[in-house]
């Protein structure tokens, strides 16, 4: 049995903490909201955030994050990503050296640009560092459908570490080595979904969208190539996978997002009344900055952005798109 500490409550980080008790693991899960702590211990439910899904009973919930991590083998980071940096400060104190943490957060830091990783390394100098990702609708991991994710780490151990940890007979887990690719296809692919929900609120077919995946892949492989990934990583579980199910799902927030704005809905007006994060969102901006940072171009990123933070009229973004200097695909 090893002792674990999931720290942030929402959809996903309940899903885990609820996957790996029932596997027998001691499970502690910190949550911001008191009343979702209360809801887990009292009534093994999460109904913010998880509603109508009993979890084991065997899950505990903590309203103080040391009281989580402590005596933990294995720390889960599943808080959003503008608030990793100070959840993770909370226990920087708690954790000994050596101690797994795994990253289950798709997305990227904002001011710094950091993918999840590096902030864990940052906040917890000396933790074995891995990152969780692949297309993983929360309600269906809790629900038992058969999903595929990969654990990513620079040591092998450590990645396969993580896979006999999570993987059970309907949730597959790949060990993987490219922590880099797999932590920017997982927040990158965000920011295509919203643009996919962008070209659906508009009322638009088919054809967009699969010139959108198809040319969103390709932007993000560029980038994660700039810096360092190797690019099968973006034709797997952690890319292309990611990106159709984050695309094209119902479930998904991203998506959501996207069709809220095309239709009229300020991004503001939209936050405002969603208690839950489109990872997107921050992610474009992010996205955009380490494009030009780097010098890689990012057109669909870089339009995403303008139309969620600057007002543009989504209709212009996808105009701008095709009506961009023509270019090959791909030449010998």
């Amino acid at each position: 049995m090893t002792r674990v500490a999931v720290l942030g409550a929402g959809s996903w980080g309940t899903t885990l903490a609820d996957l790996l008790a029932r596997k027998g693991e001691e499970v502690r899960l910190w949550a911001y909201e008191p009343e979702v702590v209360e809801a887990i211990n009292a009534g093994h439910e999460n109904p913010l955030f998880l509603p109508g899904c009993p979890l084991d009973p065997r899950l505990a919930a903590c309203a103080d994050a040391r009281d989580a991590v402590k005596d933990a083998g294995v720390v889960v980071s599943v808080a959003p990503s503008h608030a990793v940096r100070a959840v993770l400060g909370r226990v920087a104190g708690s954790l000994p050296r050596g101690t797994l943490v795994v990253s289950a957060t798709k997305g990227l830091e904002v001011d710094s640009l950091a993918p999840m990783s590096s902030v864990i390394a940052e906040t917890l100098p000396g933790a074995r560092v891995a990152a969780l990702s692949g297309p993983s609708f929360a309600r269906e991991v809790y629900d038992s459908q058969p999903t595929a994710v990969v654990a990513a780490a620079a040591d092998e151990r450590t990645a396969q570490a993580v896979q006999r940890l999570f993987a059970t007979p309907t949730f597959r887990v790949y060990s993987h080595g490219d922590v880099i690719g797999v932590e920017l296809a997982g927040a990158l692919k965000n920011v295509i979904a919203v643009a996919a929900g962008i070209l659906e609120g508009l009322g638009l077919g088919d054809n967009p969208r699969a010139a959108l995946l198809t040319r969103g892949l390709a932007e993000i492989t560029r980038l994660g190539l700039a810096l360092g990934a190797e690019a099968l990583t973006f034709a797997g579980l952690a890319g292309m996978g990611d990106l159709i199910l984050t695309a094209c799902g119902r479930q998904s927030r991203n998506r959501a997002l996207g069709v809220a704005v095309a239709q009229g809905t300020s991004f503001e007006e939209y936050r405002a009344s969603h208690r839950t994060v489109a990872e997107g969102a921050n992610a474009s901006r992010a996205g955009a900055a380490l494009g030009a940072r780097t010098g890689v171009e990012l057109p669909i990123t870089a339009q995403v952005c303008d139309v969620l933070f600057r007002g543009k009229p989504a209709r212009e973004g996808v105009a701008e798109l095709m009506g961009r200097e023509l270019k090959s695909e791909q030449w010998r």
